[in-house]
């Protein structure tokens, strides 16, 4: 796989770099946010790992211009803060993951191999009561006439949910449903990701989707309750 490194700490540029190729990758190096947003739009990349604090453009600006550019490369967000605030807007932003420093580099190259495994790919779903189409080729979600887009790891969430529309869907289940069941997600990590699609699936309509229940897990309430129908 071809990774990108976007990161100014030469130190750690060099350890990403080389513990990214003794891992069996192919790697380049950008030491700021403009090279880095440079190479990421003129060359094609598996995922891209993308410190915040950078010179000339910071992470966050680099990952607003790529999903602008319509990019779906996966991206992974490094950071020494970690700051709720921080998370939400680099997830909001496109991030597909994030890890703060400092990290082991087996679970950094864990998020890399997460981030890009193939996701199955489901059905056509829709509900009908919502208005709801989720189309999992191009990771859309419509209400009504509304287009939605949402990333690689906030699709995943939500399919999940409309899939089993009605009803609770746990929170162990919604981490192995986005991240994999061998993939150690931080405690906060699944409701700052929630709260990023609610954002988009929720926030502009009067009628909520996505509801909390109380120690268990999240569920998509519709009225009238109906099935969620998958369309082959």
């Amino acid at each position: 796989m071809r990774i990108l490194v976007i990161e100014d700490e030469i130190r750690m540029l060099d350890l990403l770099r080389n513990g990214l190729y003794e891992s069996g990758f192919t790697v380049m190096t950008a030491a700021d946010g403009e090279a880095g947003l440079a190479a990421a739009l003129a060359h094609e990349f598996d995922a891209i790992v993308l410190d915040i604090g950078l010179p000339r453009r910071d992470g966050f600006s680099v990952a607003r211009e790529l999903r602008e550019h319509r990019s779906t490369t996966p991206l992974l967000m490094l950071t020494a803060r970690d700051a709720e605030d921080d998370i939400i807007r680099g997830l909001d932003l496109g991030a597909d993951d994030y890890m703060t420093k400092p990290f082991s580099f087996p679970e950094l190259v864990a998020r890399i191999q997460s981030v890009t495994r193939p996701k199955r790919v489901p059905a056509t779903i829709r509900v009908q009561a919502a208005g709801l189409l989720v189309d999992p080729v191009r990771q859309l979600v419509k209400r009504g006439s509304t287009s939605i887009e949402l990333t690689r790891t906030e699709f995943a969430l939500f399919a999940r949910l409309v899939r089993s529309a009605g009803n609770c869907v746990s929170r162990e289940l919604l981490t192995e449903s986005v991240w994999g069941a061998d993939h150690e997600v931080g405690p906060g990590t699944l409701d700052v990701l929630v709260n990023a699609v609610r954002r988009k699936v929720d926030a502009p309509f009067k009628h909520k989707l996505i509801h909390t229940i109380r120690r268990e897990g999240y569920a998509l309430k519709v009225q009238p309750a109906v099935e969620a129908i998958e369309s082959r």
